[in-house]
């Protein structure tokens, strides 16, 4: 009986993972998006959320009804990390509402008074 020898890939070291496969909210961050989250259900103004994990950003979506167009997106882009931040907050129609290099001061958007919720 011969047998057949299959070489076994070796193991990558800390500094030579690749690169993910897909871009994600890390627990801080998720953390606070849903802290937002949660205040505005709590006052009735949002209902409902998706988040989607793309290979070149993560994107939170918030919808007011499971049947709408998302009302606001939260979307992380680490290709922007060092140019305009790689947070941003969208609005419905694709106008960047504010964009950072700290998400918690991206969020601070939906703390303002003149923020008006319809």
């Amino acid at each position: 009986m011969t047998s057949k020898i299959v070489p076994i890939a070796p193991r990558l070291g800390p500094s030579k993972l690749r690169p993910a496969a897909q871009t994600a909210f890390d627990r801080k961050e998720l953390g606070q998006i849903l802290s937002v989250y949660g205040r505005m259900v709590s006052q009735g103004y949002w209902k409902d959320y998706a988040m989607d994990f793309l290979p070149d950003r993560a994107v939170f979506s918030i919808y007011r009804k499971a049947s709408e167009h998302a009302l606001y997106r939260i979307e992380k882009s680490p290709a922007l990390r060092n140019k305009q931040g790689q947070f941003s907050v969208f609005a419905p129609g694709g106008l960047i509402l504010k964009r950072g290099h700290e998400l918690s001061s991206v969020l601070k958007v939906f703390d303002k008074k003149k923020f008006q919720l319809r």
